[in-house]
């Protein structure tokens, strides 16, 4: 009886080995190894930081890192059925007695539009804009090497105005994911994609600014803001550094005239990659919530709260029955920490909730009447948006 024990032990312990060994070096082996969503994993090319030399000399082109992005950079076209009401003569019960239906007009048509992407896996996934393919019900995706080929949507996030397709092709050239955090104001990017259909380009600026909020474009953001050239179709494509790796991808122009004036935004890549793999893993985004409305402080508000400074979020309403009304948390609080994460203002305080496991709980610290409390609540799962409040049209925003 021991000798056979001893077998099964042996046998065991084998056995798991070999699984560890296939799991690590060759996954997609495993019968449960999905591809294309449910808990698939994407691999991707990342760069490696460069912060030992920071003031290295500029090339004196930078055609080398243009031909190493253009490739992974594709064309997004898309396309949907539009239904078109009737002239409103045909509604006239006389009218339609003389003249019938002569005059009626097609009740449909197909209305295209078109935008960019950046091929980010050899597996076929490709990130996009969230309204470049919203409402699509054919997507199409041309290569810079000349190949097409249908895509279908692996999940979006209007929230971020992110989105994933795939396409079914082999040999796919992929973008290498760049350090967006370690970009700085002054650095030189080239932004690429399709602008107004005319193909490929590549236009070349700084980055103007870093961490813009408060743009009303998305939900959630954290803007890299560049004066190169981008223009509507440039949506979802390529923002990249002097090397040719990805450190944006490009979604919104301020502009009264629809073409570019020098202020556009990049999505930076340290937030695209984490929806990314949400979407390819999950099918979508899951998010904490705790059912309030929130403001900035200004210095008046400040001021009549007896703060110090405008540093927190001031909490303007409270959702009956949500999470924070079941912990207690009243209107006229205002949140100052998220689980000892400071809060600067009412955007750091929704990504500090927004980053929270549904289920878990939560301590967050609140001045109430000139005093510190904490309170606990159980965070609740982010409800998704009504469809109108997903994104203000980015390609022109005033």
């Amino acid at each position: 009886m021991h000798k056979l024990w001893l077998i099964f032990a042996q046998t065991v312990t084998i056995v798991l080995a070999a699984l560890f060994v296939v799991s690590t070096l060759r996954p997609e082996l495993l019968p449960w190894q999905s591809r294309g969503g449910g808990g698939a994993v994407v691999t991707i090319k990342e760069a490696v930081s460069d912060t030992a030399h920071p003031n290295a000399p500029l090339p004196a082109s930078f055609s080398a890192a243009a031909q190493k992005a253009m490739p992974s950079v594709v064309n997004v076209f898309t396309s949907k059925e539009v239904k078109i009401s009737s002239h409103p003569l045909m509604e006239d019960p006389m009218f339609r007695r003389f003249f019938g239906d002569r005059f009626e007009s097609p009740q449909s048509r197909r209305a295209s539009s078109l935008g960019s992407g950046v091929i980010v896996s050899s597996e076929g996934y490709i990130l996009t804009n969230h309204h470049v393919i919203e409402a699509a019900d054919e997507i199409e995706v041309a290569l810079a090497d000349g190949r097409k080929a249908k895509a279908r949507v692996i999940g979006s996030d209007p929230e971020t105005d992110l989105a994933v397709v795939r396409v079914d092709m082999e040999a796919l050239p992929t973008m290498t994911f760049g350090h967006s955090d370690n970009a700085r104001v002054g650095d030189i990017v080239l932004a690429i994609g399709n602008p107004f259909g005319v193909g490929q380009t590549v236009t070349m600026g700084i980055i103007s600014a870093l961490g813009r909020t408060h743009m009303g474009i998305n939900t959630f953001e954290n803007f890299i803001q560049t004066d190169a050239a981008i223009n509507p179709g440039n949506s979802g494509g390529a923002l990249v550094d002097v090397s040719g790796n990805l450190i944006g991808i490009n979604t919104a122009i301020v502009s009264r005239t629809g073409g570019s004036l020098g202020i556009g935004f990049a999505i930076t890549t340290s937030v695209a990659k984490q929806i990314m793999e949400q979407i390819i893993q999950t099918g979508g985004v899951t998010r904490g919530w705790i059912g309030v409305e929130v403001q900035d402080l200004t210095a008046e508000l400040a001021e009549s709260f007896k703060r110090p400074n405008t540093n927190g979020a001031l909490i303007a309403g409270v959702l009956k029955g949500g999470p924070a009304d079941r912990a207690g948390v009243k209107p006229g609080d205002i949140i100052v920490a998220v689980k000892g994460s400071p809060v600067v203002d009412s955007s750091v305080m929704l990504n500090l909730i927004a980053a929270l496991l549904p289920g878990e709980a939560a301590n967050i610290t609140v001045m109430r009447n000139q005093t510190e409390k904490s309170i606990q609540i159980n965070v609740g799962k982010r409800p998704m948006p009504a469809p109108q409040d997903q994104y203000q049209d980015p390609d022109a925003i005033d």
